[in-house]
Parts: structure tokens; sequence; C-alpha cells
């Protein structure tokens, strides 16, 4: 017999004697067997990003000057190249291949009226304007109405003689006409923070000497400030249709007359029904003026006064653009609600950025002034939120305390590996639909929410989020979260984590990611940090376009991570 023939034989034994003994426990191991790979090949997903990205998210510079950390950029704006300074506006006629202005405010409107410019299924779309009061009275405001109000508030403005603009009002669509009115108008818009004290509103007003006021019934101390601050010469109401039967325009008796009363309303509609619809010339424009925000640290505290010129605004609003990956970003489909104030420019920047990108914009009043996203998102079926830190904390106390159940806390923990291991945000399932009745109630139409974005504002006591609440809010909406750092004389963001950043760690507070593509920042000593070779940490310095002064120390001590991303220290 040849050594083939043995080979087979004892192959035909083997294979014998293997059937001769099976069973129906044989058939249900092989099952098992057979469906644990079947399901381990049919469900497995590559991360969303490769790891390699995650482990180094900034670039640092190769040297650095004594008593300082070396200066770390974005990976898209590495050393050597200009940071990221403008929208790279194309003006008609202009050839495509040439380079773009940066652009300003009265280019991100001019872009919201004219809908997406590039080929494709969405070229000519536009978003809607939204105003929601409640939960069933949604007002859509045409774009072409909106034109006709930022002429006409503007033209009213300058006839009176005004100059310098204060906005007093929550969220709304007469805050940003009126941001637009004076970009358009060549006007200095100054943007207060709402709900203020008496003595705070007078005080803002007499530092930032302004002239005008935009503002609601109710919530202005006419009174006072007229008392107070002589120097006030317009005041304009913003009037909601239940009051505007009465008359604003009557001025109190003992201020001589000397402030020029009028609505909102009134101004509209005393002109012609064809003025104002064409917006002004681009060629015969000047400059936009700076615009004033006033950063509150704490509450109680003195307000610091901060003047961004146009370059600063918009090149924040371009980096905010550039962060999102390109399959991700905001577009004519996404409706954004900003819950947290415009007064802060981080709400601000993102809500012009999804402007500009045509995106649907919806204004709640109440939103800017609840830390409840419940009903900050009653109404409506928002896709990108901007929400507080501490709103954020509410909703992932009380989605907490539903997962009481086994089966709710291991559906959990299911998810929470695919998005911490797996680099993989969750995807609908079968298995997940029952975890679907444990996410909190935001928006008319559950896990529609798909994008996140909340701040920590440096120094002022925000309340900080872990990388584990993160992850679980995440888990809990079906959203991604992105965190980032703010400060009074940036526009915009710091830094923020990466959009597809998902891991967690064991540190109290979350780290910040890396910085925009238009800031850099470095550490520099403090008496009692100091940078070495080996690790870069101390007082949060911040340079680049998007800064008020150019440069900027933040006043709280940061450290540079292994994976190059900023965290307190």
């Amino acid at each position: 017999m040849t050594f083939f023939d043995q080979l087979m034989l004892h192959l035909d034994e083997g294979v014998t004697g293997l059937f001769g003994q099976w069973n129906i426990f044989s058939s249900i191991i092989l099952t098992l067997f057979a469906g644990l790979i079947t399901y381990q090949v049919a469900t497995r997903q590559e991360p969303d990003t490769h790891p390699f990205l995650l482990a180094r998210q900034a670039q640092p510079s190769p040297v650095r000057h004594e008593g300082e950390s070396p200066v770390y950029r974005s990976q898209a704006a590495p050393h050597g190249m200009p940071l990221n300074s403008g929208l790279n506006v194309k003006d008609p006629g202009v050839s495509k291949w040439a380079k773009g202005r940066d652009g300003d405010l009265r280019d991100i409107w001019r872009q919201a009226i004219a809908g997406v410019q590039e080929d494709g299924p969405t070229k000519g779309a536009k978003g809607r304007i939204l105003t929601v009061l409640g939960t069933e009275n949604i007002t859509e405001h045409r774009l072409e109405d909106l034109t006709r109000q930022i002429n006409l508030i503007g033209q009213h403005v300058l006839e009176q003689g005004g100059n310098r603009v204060a906005i007093y009002s929550p969220n709304s669509v007469e805050l940003i006409v009126t941001l637009f009115a004076c970009a358009f108008h060549n006007l200095t818009a100054i943007i207060l923070p709402f709900d203020q004290s008496d003595e705070a509103v007078i005080s803002m007003l007499r530092r930032s000497a302004a002239d005008t006021v935009v503002t609601a019934p109710g919530s202005f101390p006419f009174d006072s400030v007229v008392k107070s601050y002589p120097s006030l010469r317009q005041l304009i109401w913003v009037v909601d249709e239940g009051s505007s039967h009465m008359d604003w325009n009557e001025v109190p008796q003992g201020t001589g007359g000397s402030v020029n009363v009028s609505t909102w309303q009134d101004i509209v509609s005393d002109y012609p029904v064809d003025a104002g619809k064409e917006l002004p010339p681009l060629e015969s424009q000047k400059e936009p003026r700076d615009v004033t925000i006033f950063w509150q640290s704490k509450p109680g505290t003195t307000e610091e006064m901060v003047r961004f010129t146009a370059a600063n605004l918009i090149s924040a609003v371009a980096a905010q653009i550039f962060a999102i990956p390109t399959s991700q970003r905001i577009g004519p489909s996404d409706l954004f609600l900003p819950a947290d104030s415009l007064a802060n420019t981080h709400t601000l920047i993102l809500t012009l950025a999804a402007l500009y990108s045509n995106a649907s914009v919806a204004f709640n009043s109440v939103s800017s002034q609840a830390n409840d996203l419940a009903i900050a998102t009653r109404g409506i079926a928002p896709t990108i939120l901007v929400a507080t830190p501490a709103s954020l904390l509410k909703t992932h106390q009380e989605a907490s305390r539903s997962l009481q159940s086994f089966v709710a806390r291991n559906l959990h923990q299911l998810q929470t590996r695919s998005l911490v291991q797996n680099g993989v945000m969750p995807a609908a399932s079968l298995i997940s639909s029952y975890y679907d009745n444990f996410r909190p109630s935001l928006g008319t139409k559950p896990g529609k929410l798909r994008l996140i974005f909340t701040a920590d504002r440096a120094g002022a006591g925000t309340p900080r989020l872990s990388s584990r609440i993160l992850s679980d809010l995440r888990v809990y909406t079906g959203a991604r979260v992105i965190y980032a750092l703010t400060a009074a004389k940036v526009a915009g963001a710091v830094t923020q984590t990466g959009f597809y950043d998902y891991r967690v760690f064991e540190d109290a507070t979350s780290h910040f990611g890396p910085p925009l593509t238009s800031t850099e920042i470095l550490l520099r000593d403090t008496p009692t940090v100091k940078n070495t070779d080996g690790e870069s940490k101390g007082e949060i310095i911040v340079r680049g376009p998007a800064v008020a002064t150019g440069e900027a120390a933040l006043g709280v001590e940061g450290i540079i991570r292994d994976d190059n991303t900023l965290a307190y220290l």
C-alpha cells in the first residue's frame, strides 16, 4: 500500500468516526459556533476614524522658548502655513482658481439668501429661519422679509443719528437681524448678556458708549436707564403681536423728550413695501465695524468688555466649518438650535456657521435661559444643538436614573463598548430599539439629533464634564458631542474635541481636544508650574486671527496630554 493510499485510509476512518459519534449536542455546538462567526463578520464595522489620528491630535513646534512649551497647532494648520483667517469667498465673475476673500458678516447673510452654490443634489437649497413659541406656535420667517428688515432697521438708526447699537434680548430673530443691520450699515453692534440687574445694564451701556438700544418691553429698565444714562438717544422696542396695539412710542415725563422711542414693527411698516429689498452693493461698502461682547466670568461680577473685529469673527466661523469632516458638514438638511445664549461668542459663531452653511436655524427665547433641554427643544426636531454643560449634566442625571433595570444597564454597557472600544457610534438595531425607551426626550423626533456642541468657559466656574459623562451622553442621545474650551478674548473656541473622539479616561474633567485652525496655543511657566522638555504645562496662552488682541492669557493652568490634547492641570 502506497503512502497516498494510507493517507486516504486514515482520512476515511477519521471522517467515519466523526460522523459515527455525531449527535444532537454536536449539531447545537456547530450551529452556535457558525452563528457566532457569522454575527462577528456581518456586524463588524471599521472605526469612524483611524486610532493613529487620535494618538497625536496636534502638532508641536520643533523648538520652544525658555519658560514656554512648544506652540501647538491643529494638524490641519501645520507650522509654516498661515492659520485659517476666512471663508475664501469667491465674488461673481472671479475665476474659481483664484484665491477668495476672507469675507465678513455680510457675506454670511449673502450666502444664506443665495443658497448652496456647489454643484450637486442640494444646489440652490436654502435654510429656513424659525421662531419657536411653545410646542405648536412655530413661525417661519421669509429670508426676503428678513433682508428688508436688515435694511430698514439699519437705515432708521442712521437717520436718527445712531452709531453704536446695543442689543439686549434673549435668543431671537431680531437679535441676528440687528447684528447684520449693523454690519451692512457701518454701525457698531454691542451684544449685552440678557436678564441682568438694572445696575449691570446701565454699567454695560456706559462702558460701551451705546446710543441706541434694541430690546423687548418688560426686560429693559427704561426709566432707570434714562435717568442714569443721558447718552441714550434711541430705543427700539421689539413688541410681540399680542402687545402691538399699545402705544409704545410714549416717552415718560421728565426725560425731556431726549430719547426717540419707536417699535420694530412700526419702523418696518412705515417704509414703502418695495423699500429695502436689495442689499447694499458690495463695492460701495466699508469694512464692518467691531462687535462688542461682554464676558461675565461669574454671576454678580463685573463683565469684561471685548471688541471683536470682523476678521476675528469670520476666522472663527471658518474654523468651525472646517472642524467638521466633509461627510458630516452642516447643510440644508440640518435644523440648528442654539440652546445657549447668543451673547456667548461660542454660540454666536456656531449660529453664524450654520447660516453660512444654509442650515435651518430655530430661535427659542426660553432656550437661552433654561438649563432644561427638554423645554428648549419642544415643538421642533433639531439635528444640531448648542447646549450649556449645566443642561447636559441635568440631562445625564435624568437619563441615568431611568436606567435601573438589568436589561437597560446591560444594553447601555453594550452600546458603550461599541462606542469606546470599537470607535463606532452605536447604530440603530433591533436590540437597541428597546433602549430607545430610556433616551432623554430631546425634540419631537427622538434619534434625529446628530451633533451637540458644548463649552467650558475658562475661569468662569462652569460645571465640568468628564469623558465618562460625554460618552454616556453620546449613547443616551445618539449624537456626537463636541466639548470646547472658550475664553473672553477668543471668538468661538480655543480648542475642542475631535468629531470622532469617543475615548473614555479616568480624569475628573475631559480634555478639550486640539486647537482649531484659527488658533494656536502654548503653555507659559507660572511660579508653581514649570515646562520641561518632557512635559508641557502652565498658564494657557492662545494666539491667532480669532483672538481679539492677537494673543491672550486665559488665567488658568493647563497641560498637554500624551495625545497632544489640552486639559486643565
